[in-house]
């Protein structure tokens, strides 16, 4: 019973740090979707080779560097020279920036794969090109992507532990100060695990049954 009360003490305190990782999973997510998106249309339909030579750069550099990296570089790199972030909104930008470059990658093979007729038609029966791609193409595109977007926004909320190493005050950040002030490694740690599945599983059953539905309605 005394380990009982121990194990939901710990939980207690780390429920703080969820909140605070639902945040940042919030917030990364809201800007690789609308920054993916925006670099997966430039670089399917965009005519200068140049520019997307400049995105197919960054999503090279953003995905194979560690989101680490990012975060450092964001957070102590910019205070050097005088731009002072919050340890969230360096987290929310460096996990937003890297989640960008892998979404652009999803929804640019999303789009490549939609048959062209589908824009031709569109285009001959007096829709704009914005209509088009507003009405027709992305619509389709979320549907063919929908099981990777589901793996990136689990893995999102997952990644959020590494905000804890520029102090943003998450489950992980957390955790280590109760492990340094408690020493009851083994339950603050199977605390914060139970806390991230509790969180992770309900999103990976919700974009699984929203594809099944979606599937059904074909």
């Amino acid at each position: 019973m005394e380990q009982l009360g121990i194990f939901g003490g710990i939980l207690a305190v780390l429920m703080g740090g969820a909140v605070t990782a639902a945040v940042v999973a919030l917030g990364a997510f809201a800007m690789a979707l609308a920054g993916g998106m925006l670099l997966a249309v430039t670089v399917t339909f965009a005519r200068f080779r140049l520019l997307k030579l400049a995105i197919a750069a960054y999503v090279e550099w953003m995905r194979n560097v560690p989101a680490l990296a990012h975060l450092f570089v964001i957070y102590f790199g910019l205070a050097a020279v005088g731009i002072r972030l919050s340890p969230l909104v360096a987290a929310i930008l460096g996990l937003g920036l890297v989640g960008a470059a892998v979404l652009c990658d999803v929804f640019a093979a999303g789009l490549k794969c939609l048959h062209a007729g589908q824009r031709e038609a569109a285009l001959s029966v007096g829709m704009t090109p914005r209509q088009t791609l507003v009405h027709v193409l992305l619509p389709q595109m979320l549907r063919v992507t929908w099981p990777s977007l589901g793996n990136y926004t689990s893995q999102l909320l997952k990644d959020t532990s590494i905000a804890s190493a520029i102090a943003a005050p998450e489950i992980m950040f957390f955790a280590r100060n109760l492990v340094t002030s408690t020493f009851e490694t083994t339950l603050i740690y199977l605390a914060a695990m139970l806390l991230y599945a509790a969180m992770v599983l309900p999103i990976s059953w919700g974009f699984a049954r929203a594809e099944s539905r979606m599937e059904n309605k074909r």
